[in-house]
């Protein structure tokens, strides 16, 4: 599960300038950005312009003149349906512009993502990849599609409405001015609260959905095994722990939000009180007077919406730096500036030459020390020994999933490194041990080998890999969805789905890791017949520990220890003694023994 320890060490303490990570995404975007911000400053100028309407009105009242009354009515409501239809067009397009970048920020997140290698997700979950696709970018939502915007409008409405206080009333608006360091300093001293705990909160968010994922995928290993209890109960200490923190910046905002509108709207009624004898004392207006009311309410209600929206982008800011740093992870596979292209056509060599190599998790361990091994165009290769040899590492390699630490893998005579990665993989076909089955239709699944493969194509290689009969058994046959993971199929059975997959991929090097593992004996015969008639022509590389299924192998080649200790055909081998030898003498008496047995 989730290691908790790692996310408690996590830096928490960023900055709210982490926002201009938003900025690529926001600049695609510039005549709808640029509309809004027009649509924006509009309302904001007809909200500061009402309350000059508002004290004509007053003063009105007061002059008697019918007139110049009437006049400042229908202005009033000129404003009012102006700022009206300003307000709409804002919120039409802020809110297209918030949906339109999360839209293009989680599309970015999983296009950079997806071609991530193997040594990316050994670091990271892909439940906390997942969590930064959804969470985050639904706090980046909110922000671009509302926040940003009514800071902007507020940011305005308090320096416009400031300068207008200052028109109505500079005395009074002195006064005013003294409360400004006071409300001040409780936002920066908060402020910075608040965002390590933002950051912090989204954290522990993010480790939650990755101990559910990784619970969830595994689900029937945690029912067999009685485990329910322990799986949630480290889901919920994980959950638990982010609502702790959530709390404490909840309690911190409104903490905030308490001291800065006690603060503005304290000071704000002492104000008034003076303006109040002002009016009494006859030099000021009563009209002045409910102006200045206004743009002080506007401006405190100013200030306490920029206190509220400032806890709103100190968690963006922390989601924002979440996300840009997914962005920028470098992947430690990445194609070459300049790409080397493979031979046309492709002939199939491949070569490990004097390769080490050990997994990013496990540094001090190798899992190929100084292997060497050249297999010819067209030549099948089996590779066996016992577990954690280095079997499966060899074709990770050849995959570039990985790069070696030293020594080089060519396929004919061209360095990996030197190519595009989508071109090296073009030219392989690969059968895991375990294989991946979406949740879509029988033939989608195996299209997905070759997506512009006909139907027929499909069923031809469904046919070659055996699983025809069981797929046109199913209840829609070929169009019978197979559930997550192939929940609906065995072990065998998904196999065979892959294999055909791989047949259908029809590609010069064809890499079978344990292809046969899950099979029966009528359906491992069958599959070997069709992987013997595939093979033909290809390179072929077989990893196995059923020895069984490589006897007919071209060569085979036998690891122990992250090294080759013998190579040559099954007969050579069995008379040369050693791993090989004891092997087949085990595993082939078992079967006579299970034969006899049965």
């Amino acid at each position: 599960m989730t290691d908790i320890s790692k996310t408690e060490t996590r830096a928490t303490s960023r900055r709210i300038g982490s926002l201009a990570g938003l900025w690529p995404f926001l600049s695609v975007y510039k005549g709808l950005l640029g509309g809004a911000l027009l649509a924006l400053v509009l309302t904001a100028s007809v909200s500061l312009a009402l309350p000059l309407a508002v004290r004509r009105v007053v003063d009105g009242f007061g002059a008697g003149e019918l007139q110049l009354l009437n006049e400042y009515f229908v202005a009033a409501l000129a404003l009012a349906g102006l700022l009206a239809f300003g307000t709409g067009a804002r919120y039409y397009m802020v809110t297209r512009l918030g949906e339109r970048v999360v839209a293009d920020i989680r599309k970015a997140l999983f296009a950079r993502t997806i071609g991530m290698s193997p040594a990316f997700f050994e670091k990271i979950l892909s439940g906390e990849v997942l969590s930064r696709i959804t969470t985050d970018t639904t706090l980046i939502q909110s922000i671009v599609g509302s926040s940003i915007s009514i800071a902007l409008r507020n940011l305005l409405m308090l320096v416009g409405g400031l300068a207008l206080l200052a028109l109505t009333s500079p005395k009074l608006t002195g006064l005013v001015l003294l409360l400004v360091p006071a409300v001040i300093v409780p936002i920066v001293t908060l402020g910075r609260r608040l965002r390590r705990l933002s950051r912090e909160n989204q954290d522990w968010i993010a480790a939650s959905s990755g101990n559910a994922s990784e619970a969830l995928g595994a689900a029937q290993t945690v029912q067999a095994y009685t485990h329910e209890p322990l799986s949630i109960a480290a889901f919920d200490r994980v959950t638990e722990k982010s609502f702790d923190i959530a709390l404490i910046r909840i309690a911190t905002r409104a903490a905030m939000t308490v001291v800065i509108i006690a603060l503005v709207f304290s000071g704000i009624v002492g104000v008034l009180w003076i303006g109040a004898l002002d009016v009494r004392a006859g030099t000021m207006s009563i009209g002045e007077l409910v102006q200045f009311v206004i743009y002080s309410v506007l401006v405190a209600g100013s200030v306490g919406a920029l206190s509220e929206i400032w806890g709103e982008l100190q968690r963006a800011a922390g989601a924002t730096e979440r996300l840009v740093e997914l962005m920028d992870t470098i992947d430690t596979v990445r194609d070459p500036d300049a790409p080397v292209a493979l031979p046309a056509p492709v002939r199939g060599a491949v070569s490990f030459e004097a390769v080490r190599f050990h997994y990013p998790s496990r540094p001090t361990q190798s899992a190929l020390d100084g292997v060497t091994l050249h297999v010819r165009p067209g030549e099948t290769v089996a590779l066996v020994g016992p577990s954690g040899a280095g079997k499966s590492t060899m074709i990770q390699l050849l995959l570039r999933f990985y790069d070696p630490q030293q020594g080089v893998v060519r396929l004919d005579g061209v360095d990996l490194r030197d190519m595009n990665r989508a071109s090296l993989r073009g030219a392989l076909a690969l059968v895991p041990q375990d294989p991946a089955i979406f949740a879509l239709s029988a033939r989608e699944n195996i299209r997905f080998g070759r997506p512009g493969a006909t139907d027929a194509e499909i069923e031809d290689a469904a046919r070659a890999a055996a699983a025809h009969d069981f797929i046109a058994a199913l209840p829609e046959g070929y169009d019978t969805q197979l559930g997550e993971r192939g929940v609906m199929l065995s072990g065998g059975q998904k196999q065979r789905i892959a294999i055909a997959r791989a047949i259908l991929r029809d590609a010069p090097v064809l890499l079978l890791d344990e292809a046969t593992s899950a099979l029966d004996a009528e359906s491992e015969r069958l599959v070997q017949q069709a992987v013997e008639r595939l093979s033909e022509g290809r390179t072929t590389l077989v990893v196995a520990h059923r020895l069984a299924t490589v006897r007919k192998a071209d060569r085979i080649v036998v690891f122990e220890g992250g090294r080759i200790v013998a190579e040559g055909t099954h007969a050579e081998l069995v008379a040369q003694g050693g791993l090989y030898a004891r092997l087949a003498r085990l595993q082939f008496t078992e079967h006579a023994e299970d034969s006899a047995a049965g």
